[in-house]
């Protein structure tokens, strides 16, 4: 039964934070969202938000657990934010300080993490016992899902595949180094190769100018994108760009990780095959060994910008059947079973062990 227990999911972003309850089945029961309070501002007042959005939801559903995607690193016990780029979560205990507040188990989860495992669970990556996953959105997240688990690394971090190495000396990345990959494949890179375009008053660039009436400022990823679809000859060629980019990063990873699919999320996946075609094609040029070993799939996500949220209830969900066995086995009189974090009804007391889904 634990296993279809409704659960909140909540995903952080940048510029908002969105909570959902999800049932058993991945399917989104009702979603609320709200701004996500600026970045000076002091961790107490992103746990406030996150509070009230949860309980407005318990007000009307039943939940019994909570899970958090965040961007960012979070520790190998899925307990402490140890750094949030949109936020001022250095080291934050987040989930001690919500499960305290809310009397409910938490999970805290990357929010890549959270959204391969929903794509894994529910959507394009069901039944591959080998996955990556892929978002471009602003950067580039991705998560590895292998026999069933999130491969979350030694220390937590694993799949943090927009800052590896690509051209040497490259664009800056905000991470201190050059030439990551996020750099040439990601929203950022796409808009600012447009407006790199448009400002030197190239000719091919010209439908994308008419489309924000000369302002070069307002040129954005979806507008490309858009602009592509109606068959904007610039804009296919931005798109064909990034998929190269994104075929070769995808090449890279297949040497090292040997998958059975890539899925790729994020924002810039809108795009569909304008930029899964090119990657599809700049993955098979440059793979390793390319002609006498499997290609494995490239496909586009299938849940959107509600992976997230799903990803993260259902491992919270998972933690929920563990809090219930603990509690039931107490009840009975027998002694319970080590099975990680959890917390009794009205108390914040818990015991720590290894957890993982």
């Amino acid at each position: 039964m634990a296993l279809r227990l409704p659960a909140v999911g909540i995903d952080i972003g940048g510029t908002k934070i969105a909570a959902a309850v999800v049932d058993g089945e991945g399917a989104i029961v009702e979603q609320i969202r709200t701004e996500t309070p600026h970045r000076s501002k002091s961790p107490k007042v992103v746990e406030d938000v996150i509070t009230e959005l949860v309980l407005a939801l318990a007000d009307r559903h039943d939940v019994h657990a909570v899970g958090i995607g965040a961007a960012g690193f979070v520790d190998a016990q899925r307990a402490r934010v140890l750094f949030a780029p949109h936020l001022s979560w250095r080291n934050e205990p987040l989930q001690a300080a919500l499960s305290d507040r809310l009397k409910l188990p938490v999970v805290v989860e990357n929010d890549a993490n959270a959204a391969a495992w929903a794509e894994w669970r529910f959507g394009a990556g069901a039944d591959e016992e080998r996955l990556v996953m892929v978002n471009l959105g602003t950067g580039i997240g991705g998560a590895i899902v292998r026999s069933g688990r999130l491969d979350r690394g030694r220390y937590g971090m694993a799949g943090e595949f927009g800052h590896m190495t690509v051209v040497p000396g490259g664009h800056r990345c905000p991470c201190g180094n050059r030439g990551c990959w996020e750099q040439y494949s990601s929203g950022n890179a796409l808009v600012r190769e447009a407006r790199e375009l448009a400002a030197a008053e190239s000719p091919v660039a010209q439908p994308l100018l008419d489309r924000v009436d000369g302002d070069v400022g307002a040129i954005t990823g979806p507008l490309v994108t858009e602009a592509a679809q109606d068959g904007d000859p610039c804009a296919i060629e931005l798109l064909q760009e990034i998929g190269n980019w994104l075929g070769l990063g995808l090449a890279n990873l297949a040497a090292a990780l040997d998958p059975g699919r890539f899925v790729i999320g994020g924002g810039v996946s809108a795009a569909g095959e304008l930029l899964l075609g090119p990657a599809r094609e700049a993955y098979r040029r440059n793979l390793t060994g390319r002609g006498f070993r499997p290609e494995c799939d490239v496909v586009g996500a299938q849940l959107g910008n509600t992976a997230g949220m799903i990803g993260a209830a259902d491992l919270a969900r998972g933690r929920a059947r563990r809090f219930r066995t603990v509690k039931r086995s107490r009840v009975e009189g027998t002694p319970a079973r080590r099975l990680g974090q959890w917390w009794t009804a009205g108390s914040s007391s818990k015991t720590t062990g290894a957890v993982d889904l």
